[in-house]
């Protein structure tokens, strides 16, 4: 099959377009055609090896976690999922090698759901990552319930877009931090924006004087650290960018496929609770060029590598 591989750290340069071997099909995964999978900046990192403290690499490497298409071909003691049926799935194990920025990807079903049948392809592939980040940083690390303020950084972001319209739905006020070209975004999404930078602790405050009940951090850094002091009696905290949160009382957390949990945003993308936004779309050859832009970390939403069908056959609803 065709796929984007890298056999060593490095920039984008040393992704390749070619064949790879076909994956093995084991007894509890299926084998998914796929249609789109989305770009995240833990791909890039990877690649650039900022993860290999924690992540053994098995080159070649084919990138990508995120995916959504179309089960080809059930693992032989699967009966959760069907030839034909569309999914999404947070594919990700505990090493690099066997990703999904390829024609193919053999996937457990404990990382899979069913795909929202109200989004595209392109715009499903951006749910998985984003969407199980958002969800379990905002109902397991921050608890957030009715009534809470909770401040969401990156608020116009792929993690930060979905986090503030997850947090409105389980009934908090949100402040959202964002470029003042995002600010109606975030609107939009149901946030309070507020601009990044110098000046920020001031700015959160004059929208909640008290403090916030809850910050999620996307940023790391002096963001942390200023939403840490901008924290109200009791506020919890919890970062995806930052392990000094651990020092400042706060969690830190790292996205784990659930399925459960992805079949929980599938729901709510068919409700019209969730909605994603496609920024840019890229074919799954010019997969350097979307890294490329993922790194500049400046997209509203999600950058998407889209697969094409191949021979003709275009089973499901196309792409969004």
């Amino acid at each position: 099959m065709k796929a984007i591989s890298y056999r060593s750290y490095g920039g984008p340069e040393v992704l390749t377009y070619g064949e790879v071997r076909d994956p093995k099909v084991a007894p509890d995964a299926v084998l998914v055609k796929v249609r789109a999978a989305s770009v995240n900046p833990v791909d890039w990192k990877c690649r650039d090896g900022h993860l290999d403290a924690i992540l053994d690499p098995v080159f070649p490497v084919i990138p990508g976690w995120d995916v959504s298409g179309v089960v080809v071909q059930p693992g032989v003691s699967v009966t959760e999922f069907a030839t034909g049926d569309e999914v999404i799935g947070y594919v990700r194990e505990d090493f690099l090698s066997r990703g999904t920025f390829a024609e193919y990807v053999a996937a457990p079903v404990r990382t899979l759901a069913r795909k929202p049948r109200n989004l595209g392809f392109e715009e499903a592939a951006g749910l998985p990552l984003a969407g199980l980040t958002a969800l379990q940083v905002l109902t397991r690390a921050l608890e957030v319930g009715e009534g809470d303020v909770v401040l969401v950084h990156a608020a116009a972001g792929g993690v930060g877009s979905v986090a503030v319209q997850l947090a409105r739905h389980l009934g908090a006020r949100v402040i959202g931090t964002a470029s003042e070209r995002n600010h109606d975004y975030v609107r939009e999404l149901g946030g309070e924006p507020v601009s990044h930078g110098d000046g920020l602790a001031e700015r959160v405050r004059a929208l909640a004087p008290e403090g916030v009940d809850a910050a999620f951090d996307t940023v790391g850094g002096e963001t942390l650290r200023v939403s840490a002091e901008l924290l109200a009696p009791g506020g919890r905290l919890a970062s995806v960018a930052d392990g000094a949160v651990l020092g400042l009382g706060g969690r830190y957390c790292f996205v784990r496929p659930d399925a459960t949990d992805l079949a929980r945003l599938s729901d709510l993308a068919e409700q019209d609770v969730l909605t994603v936004h496609v920024a840019k779309t890229f074919p799954l050859e010019e997969a350097a060029a979307a890294h490329e832009l993922s790194a500049q970390g400046r997209t509203r939403g999600k950058i998407v590598v889209t697969v094409p069908w191949g021979d003709g056959g275009d089973e499901g609803d196309g792409d969004g």
